[in-house]
């Protein structure tokens, strides 16, 4: 039996995982349901399971009993985003405030069936596989924490090779594989500014120090600083997604403040960001007669895909999927992902799939993260079979 065909057969049972798991969603590194229910999903089978310390992971390895080898990670975030749910699903989520709104749930289940389809093949294994069960992934750095508690050496050696799966509800055809050597997905910082003045009446402005129009001369020239600071053949992105000032039209307030992300494909642009927009700011502000309290954190950085590991997957794809599946990526993703922690030390790559609904068009699909984003479960045992021959195939080649 191939693997398709096997993992066929535990489609059922993923998809009802994957719909408790959307029931229930949990947040950030603490997700004591969602890991009961992965460690109830994983009992019986021939799996080294560990659990995290100071988050709620969990890491099963897969002693393969063929020839010794190395040793390949495959990795399934688990925790959920901070949304209302307005899909209208049977299978919605249950607790106001929290949704699946990225598929996670998906991720997990997959790489739970992923586990099924090589514990059968065990005899066949050249080698180990580790299952990476990770919390935190929106913007709570648990791949860190991961690596920080050990789980790149679960198996006593280093993994050759990591993969990852990661679905979409719109954009990619539901079913099809997307991915591309090198700069795959953004890396990520935060810029947080806090402008200080001094407050007054709305009536006798020169009587106050005003920090709001600081603040919003700041907005504008960001987006001049971008422009007219990097080049657009190495793209960065600075949105300002959060500003606030004031409690009502006549009062100049004391403070006003704003949060910007900021994404970048190359070191070198990073670094100019980190130091240039700080000073940007700092030096509107002194303009302006006012003091700027700025944090710039560093976050993720970019998830660069291994050429030879993204070509290995993709022709492992297009010969367990078809070619038809498989989709070529001209252009990065400007999301981020903390997976990218993990190809910072380890060879491998980030693989996208389309979890379209199959009465929505990809192109105008609710995206990752809106609240009325749906995945089609029908894609696990796609996500499961690739999973599983990635690993097989790799270890197999890694023992050769």
């Amino acid at each position: 039996m191939s693997t398709v065909e096997r993992a066929r057969e535990l489609q059922g049972e993923l998809a009802e995982l994957r719909r408790a798991l959307h029931r229930e969603p949990e947040l950030g590194l603490h997700l004591p349901r969602t890991q009961e229910k992965v460690l109830a999903a994983l009992d019986g089978l021939p799996l080294e399971i560990s659990t995290g310390r100071s988050l709620s992971s969990v890491t099963a390895v897969l002693r393969g009993t063929g020839a010794p080898g190395g040793a390949v990670l495959l990795r399934g975030d688990m925790d959920a985003l901070p949304v209302q749910e307005t899909t209208g699903l049977d299978y919605a989520s249950r607790i106001d405030g929290r949704m699946h709104a990225c598929g996670h749930d998906l991720h997990t289940a997959g790489l739970v069936g992923a586990a099924r389809l090589l514990c059968d093949r065990r005899e066949q294994l050249s080698g180990d596989v580790v299952f990476m069960f990770q919390p935190g992934e929106e913007g709570f750095n648990g791949a860190g924490m991961m690596i920080d508690e050990g789980v790149l050496d679960a198996a006593g050696k280093k993994p050759d090779a990591a993969y990852a799966i990661h679905v979409t509800s719109s954009q990619i055809p539901c079913g099809a594989v997307y991915a591309r050597p090198g700069a795959m997905m953004s890396a990520c910082d935060e810029l947080r500014v806090t402008v200080r003045g001094r407050g007054g009446h709305g009536s006798s402005p020169h009587r106050a120090k005003d920090p709001v129009p600081a603040v919003c001369e700041m907005v504008t020239a960001l987006q001049t600083h971008v422009t007219r600071t990097f080049d657009v053949f190495d793209p960065v992105v600075v949105t300002v997604g959060r500003l606030s000032a004031g409690s009502k039209s006549n009062i100049i307030p004391e403070s006003a403040a704003f949060d910007a992300t900021v994404r970048s494909y190359s070191a070198q642009n990073r670094e100019l960001l980190r130091t240039g927009l700080p000073a940007l700011v700092e030096g509107i502000a002194r303009a302006h007669g006012l003091e700027a309290e700025v944090e710039y954190e560093v976050l993720f950085p970019v998830t660069v895909n291994s050429p030879d590991e993204t070509g290995f997957a993709l022709d492992t794809a297009r010969e367990l999927l078809g070619a038809e599946a498989v989709l070529p990526a001209p252009n990065p993703i400007n999301g981020s992902e903390d997976f990218s922690l993990v190809l910072e030390k380890v060879p491998g790559a980030m693989l996208f799939l389309g979890a379209v609904l199959a009465d929505r068009d990809p192109r105008t699909a609710p995206t990752n993260h809106a609240p009325s984003a749906a995945f089609d479960d029908a894609v696990l045992s796609r996500q499961a079979a690739l999973l599983a021959d990635l690993a097989t195939r790799r270890l197999a080649a890694t023992a050769g």
